[in-house]
């Protein structure tokens, strides 16, 4: 993960003052004080979430980021099945088996035992490393590159590394790298996905993925929450928000953009985004390829494993659908409130507070 300076509070202070399109002060502390007493900690939604800004008047309808968090996983997601999701490798296993679409898997180790062609393989050091991957790009020369990431509980983009073959061939250095912190665990090696070119024209930097929640009822139906995709806006190779990514949030019913790209508060200051700034794609009806599809595939995920009621998932869209990323038991609410403009008042999501008597 990109380790992102923070913006100084001064600094923060002073850009909202500046900000053209900012409420009134006595407004705004009006309603930080307001929500300071309705969720009875301090109001950081009130900035992170953009709330500050003329024109966002249900301020109620978003939420903190703890404040639902620690109910919503044990409630609705079985502890004793979550790490079908959490371990990719379990994840690729069982859904692999119902014809979900997913990156093909090339390696995986634990530590310094690799398993690839159905061998297991002890590596003893980065010359032994270089020779199983001189392999892989051997027997798939049509790949540009690899993607390495850790197997279990990763976090916005951490320990995600992309190996393209010019920098296998050209810059061992990186490959000791990646060697020296890839015995430290358990990691995937994924063929990369070749992106549908109309995110590449959104963002060609990195795959562009879908969040996207979904959430099974008492009574077994399974509905679409919310989503948004994300972007680097930096030509980084992953698209998390938490390594300088942006994030936009899509109409479920239309496969839309909608109009605004919100970014790290903490990191950005008060800026928000109508078009890319490196492509200058405008996002505001900007039209997602195959959103039917991405969201029967998350219907039909979810409904393979019941037990876990309310997951977040992240879809790719290759060149010829949906594929697959992974998916999260114990997902952030919080850009899904945000996309969705909070989601108190998302119709799906009051089903999910009814159920925890909240309301």
């Amino acid at each position: 993960m990109v380790d992102l300076p923070k913006l100084t509070v001064s600094k923060l202070l002073i850009e909202l003052i500046k900000d053209p399109d900012r409420k009134s002060i006595p407004r705004i502390i009006w309603e930080s004080l307001n929500l300071l007493f309705y969720y009875k900690s301090i109001p950081r939604i009130y900035f992170s979430r953009y709330l500050f800004k003329k024109g966002m008047t249900n301020i109620k309808d978003y939420f903190p980021d703890d404040f639902l968090y620690y109910k919503l996983k044990p409630f609705f997601n079985n502890k004793e099945v979550i790490e079908v999701l959490e371990n990719k490798l379990y994840f690729d296993f069982f859904y692999g088996q119902f014809n979900i679409k997913l990156p093909g898997i090339l390696m995986y180790n634990h530590r310094n035992m690799f398993v690839v062609n159905k061998k297991c393989i002890e590596v003893k050091s980065a010359s032994d490393f270089k020779v199983l991957l001189e392999e892989i790009f051997k027997q798939n020369p049509s790949y540009e590159s690899i993607i390495i990431k850790k197997m279990y509980w990763s976090f916005g983009g951490d320990k995600v590394y992309k190996l393209s073959q010019s920098q296998f061939k050209n810059n061992p250095e990186k490959t000791d790298e990646i060697f020296s912190e890839v015995i430290k665990s358990g990691y995937l090696f994924q063929e990369t996905i070749i992106q549908h070119p109309d995110l590449n024209r959104l963002n060609p930097s990195c795959l562009n993925t879908i969040r996207i929640d979904t959430f099974i009822d008492r009574d077994g139906k399974i509905d679409v929450i919310s989503g948004y995709i994300r972007m680097s806006i930096n030509n980084y190779h992953v698209d998390n928000i938490s390594s300088g990514g942006a994030m936009v949030g899509i109409d479920i019913k239309t496969g839309k953009l909608k109009k605004y790209g919100y970014l790290m508060f903490r990191t950005y200051g008060v800026k928000v985004l109508t078009e890319h700034p490196e492509t200058k794609t405008v996002f505001e009806d900007f039209l997602i390829p195959y959103f039917t599809q991405v969201k029967e595939l998350v219907i039909k995920a979810a409904g393979l494993m019941p037990e876990l009621r309310l997951v977040g998932w992240d879809v790719a869209i290759g060149e010829s659908g949906p594929v697959m990323i992974e998916g999260n038991s114990d997902y952030d609410i919080s850009g899904n409130d945000m996309a969705d403009n909070g989601l108190r008042a998302n119709p799906v999501f009051r089903k999910v507070l009814h159920e925890i008597n909240y309301l």
